[in-house]
């Protein structure tokens, strides 16, 4: 699926399954743009359960930009409350696309909010800064893994491909978004990490103006 929305359950189901099982209430939508990542976290769920073809995220082709604007476009929304560009892949893998479909909602539905889930590597994917790429509001929040409060736990969690430097890079991106994003949050996940890892976490994002965030463990 390239545009979906999340129920309970842990279920991703199209649109107008959606909208049959709740059909009242504005509901934020999933954008999907790639299988690719430059992380293997051990607690993904890409690495931990397979899922059935017809309610799959694995996409057979990554859609071209035109194909999720058209999508897009087909939304009833009067529903939408948030667009989210989140899948099983790194949206940033594809950071033009991310852009390009960011400036195309705000300039057809600048009502609706705006959110980006990653990993928080474009810096290192595209070798160079690329916080800015968001200015001009295209972009509500951000909202980063920071998975761990150090380099070598950090890189024991997620397997980034670029190691060590990793993790300061991803600090480094962070901050750099606080100029143009108005919503910077870090997350960490609940249950992979203990409650003193998670204040130290906390006391990161402290010392750095950042929001920290405690995920729900998902395990089905």
């Amino acid at each position: 699926m390239i545009v979906y929305a999340t129920h309970s359950g842990g279920r991703y189901l199209p649109i107008k399954d959606s909208l049959r099982e709740q059909p009242e209430g504005k509901r934020g939508v999933y954008v999907n743009l790639t299988n690719q990542c430059n992380c293997a976290c051990t607690f993904c769920l890409r690495h931990m359960k397979e899922m059935a073809e017809e309610s799959s995220l694995w996409l057979k082709t990554e859609p071209a930009v035109e194909q999720v604007k058209a999508e897009l476009d087909n939304l009833p929304w009067e529903y939408v409350s948030e667009v989210v560009f989140c899948g099983f892949g790194e949206p940033t893998m594809r950071l033009d696309a991310v852009v390009e479909l960011l400036k195309y909602i705000k300039a057809v539905h600048p009502e609706v909010k705006t959110r980006l889930n990653t990993n928080g590597l474009s810096d290192l994917a595209h070798g160079r800064s690329t916080a800015g790429d968001f200015a001009g509001g295209i972009l509500d929040t951000i909202s980063i893994s920071l998975n761990a409060s150090n380099a070598q736990r950090y890189l024991e969690l997620t397997r980034a491909k670029y190691g060590l430097k990793s993790f300061d890079a991803m600090l480094d991106f962070a901050q750099n978004c606080k100029e143009y994003i108005s919503n910077v949050v870090m997350t960490v996940v609940e249950k992979v990490e203990n409650q003193q890892e998670i204040d130290k976490c906390q006391k990161i994002c402290d010392e750095r103006g950042l929001k920290l965030r405690v995920r729900i463990y998902e395990d089905s």
